[in-house]
């Protein structure tokens, strides 16, 4: 199959399969998730045994991160108390206390590695589900809403586009490079073109989406999703870089692996997270 036809069918699949997990309901955004935060900590723990010489237990770092995004779903959703995050410290405790018997090389290196993972995958993709299930101050009732979680999908994929069409564009006229030492075909020209497409966007979603946010809580959201985003894919470029590998996997054809896909969200989610708390949404 040309490659050009295998990337628009898995983009497209990809996208259908987002859009429909994130709106149709609070289950489907759980489940969608919940999976994706397994397969992502699966494929940084084989890609840091297979190329950085660790020995990250990949079963238990996985099922205790994954655990901690359902623990996050539970929580914030009004479904269980904080008590649903004590199981979760099992995973921290077992993650040092069984090297001590495994006798691997480097414990040091899979420790570093597996926490690593927690914090870089993990807790992020647990912190987007603060973006859906929102608290009513009348009611005191916590109800799900797709609208913020999918405008951040939103952001991040019109900033990529617009960042790519801009870059190509005007590259040759404007060629300042981003961040070349990890990313040499990012340019300046096509971040900022990729920033006032996140704004247009921004813009529709005010004028269509019904929201208690003003033009400039949405500018805020737009800009913090396409800033941190940018930084994340330069992120997962590093971390590629430090491989020596290209891409992150093959699950997704044509457009490499979960890292691949969700390394904007790594560090966006996170930061729109804190943005949203801050202006008291």
């Amino acid at each position: 199959m040309n490659e050009a036809l295998k990337r628009l069918l898995t983009g497209t699949a990809f996208v259908c399969v987002m859009v429909g997990g994130i709106t149709l309901s609070p289950l489907t955004f759980v489940m969608l998730f919940g999976l994706i935060t397994a397969l992502s900590l699966w494929e940084f723990s084989t890609l840091v045994n297979r190329h950085a010489g660790a020995s990250v237990n990949r079963t238990i770092n996985t099922v205790g991160g994954t655990y901690l995004f359902l623990a996050f779903a539970a929580y914030v959703s009004g479904y269980q108390g904080s008590e649903v995050f004590f199981p979760y410290l099992v995973t921290l405790i077992y993650l040092p206390v069984s090297e001590l018997y495994l006798r691997k090389p480097d414990p040091l290196k899979n420790w570093a590695y597996a926490f690593a993972s927690q914090l870089y995958i993990a807790l992020p993709f647990s912190l987007l589900t603060t973006l859906g299930f929102v608290a009513d101050p009348v009611t005191l009732t916590t109800e799900y809403h797709w609208i913020l979680p999918m405008s951040l999908f939103i952001f991040l994929w019109t900033s990529d586009t617009g960042a790519y069409c801009v870059g190509s564009l005007l590259h040759k006229r404007f060629p300042a490079k981003l961040f070349e030492r990890i990313s040499p075909h990012k340019s300046w020209v096509g971040s900022i073109g990729g920033g006032l497409l996140c704004l247009m966007a921004a813009t529709v979603l005010y004028m269509l989406v019904p929201s208690n946010m003003s033009l400039f809580h949405w500018y805020g959201f737009a800009l913090t999703a396409c800033v941190f985003g940018t930084w994340g894919d330069l992120v997962e470029s590093l971390f590629k870089r430090q491989l020596g590998i290209k891409d992150s996997g093959n699950v997704l054809p044509g457009h490499g692996g979960m890292l691949d896909r969700f390394d904007s969200c790594l560090l966006a989610a996170p930061a729109t997270a804190l943005f949203l708390y801050t202006i008291g949404l």
